[in-house]
């Protein structure tokens, strides 16, 4: 008899929990998960602060993810698989590889799930827009601003997180082009990918530095690979010797810039990208109508402007 009660009121209890949980998912908020192309970075945290405050401005619950390093294109569709099982109402994702996570996104679109690609687009009409900054356009600003810091001539190198996604491709071109249409004199020697990562991008910085010793700039396609430039060029112990231009802020860069290590860098703004981002979703859900592209913006900071109102409200550190 004693042993009936207590397995009647076990299940009273796990009928409790089914039904509380079941309770808390009908009476929750819409879930609008993030997958971002990585979490580590300064600029990522601006944007998940984006997120989070348009998650509260328009009464959402969001998930802001990423894998720790950008070259981990297999970890980010792990979590986007994991997100997608989890059956939210729209989502958010930077594509690490612009290709890779196509068929994931498909299926998301048959289960009519808006989706809003965001700093890195994919080469699929499938995200119903991308946020993001016009990746060329500041990189040929970048390509004009070391054409006028090393005088028009000269030799210089450029290293990018990497070659598979949006961001990765048109920073890289963007730069490229600008040097080839506008500027004869100025030699490309190199074109490297760091993967993002500060370390291995000061290795390559340094290696390829040794081998050009007539280098006059080096321009860094996103944060880790700015910084790890400026941490080559530390090393090597030639500070001031080689004109060196990124792109994102973080405190490393702007107390980079604020040195004179680093000359300027292209600045982009991440918090408006989050917020734009869940606000473009939210939007989708509510059936409105959506550009192609919303353009997150971006200036040019250097140490004279730096502490202008203009590049204080989107840099971060």
């Amino acid at each position: 008899m004693k042993k009936t009660v207590l397995l009647l009121l076990c299940l009273a209890i796990v009928t409790g929990i089914f039904i509380s949980c079941a309770q808390s998912k009908s009476d929750g908020k819409t879930y609008i998960p993030l997958v971002s192309k990585g979490f580590q970075h300064q600029f990522w945290q601006a944007v998940k602060s984006g997120a989070e405050q348009a998650a509260r401005d328009f009464n959402v619950e969001i998930n802001f993810i990423g894998p720790e390093s950008e070259s981990q294109v297999d970890k980010q569709m792990e979590m986007l698989q994991t997100e997608m099982g989890k059956k939210p109402k729209a989502l958010g994702f930077a594509a690490l590889d612009s290709k890779a996570a196509i068929p994931l996104l498909q299926q998301l679109q048959k289960d009519n799930i808006p989706i809003i690609a965001f700093d890195s687009g994919v080469d699929s009409d499938i995200p119903l827009t991308t946020v993001s900054t016009n990746n060329k356009a500041a990189a040929a600003m970048a390509a004009d601003k070391m054409a006028e810091a090393i005088g028009g001539n000269g030799k210089v190198a450029v290293i990018v997180h990497d070659q598979t996604s949006r961001t990765g491709i048109e920073r890289r071109d963007g730069f490229l082009e600008r040097m080839k249409s506008n500027y004869p004199n100025i030699e490309v020697v190199d074109v490297q990918y760091g993967g993002g990562d500060h370390l291995r991008s000061a290795d390559i910085a340094k290696a390829v530095i040794n081998g050009n010793p007539e280098l006059k700039g080096y321009y860094g396609a996103n944060e880790g690979s700015a910084i790890g430039v400026v941490n080559a060029v530390n090393e090597l112990g030639i500070s001031g010797r080689i004109v060196v231009i990124g792109f994102d802020s973080g405190k490393l860069q702007l107390d980079a810039i604020r040195s004179g290590l680093m000359y300027g860098a292209v600045q982009q703004n991440p918090v408006g990208m989050g917020y734009r981002t869940v606000e473009a979703a939210v939007k989708a859900l509510k059936g409105e109508s959506l550009p192609n592209h919303i353009d997150s913006g971006f200036v040019w900071a250097d140490g004279k402007n730096l502490d202008t109102a203009e590049v204080q409200a989107v840099v971060y550190e």
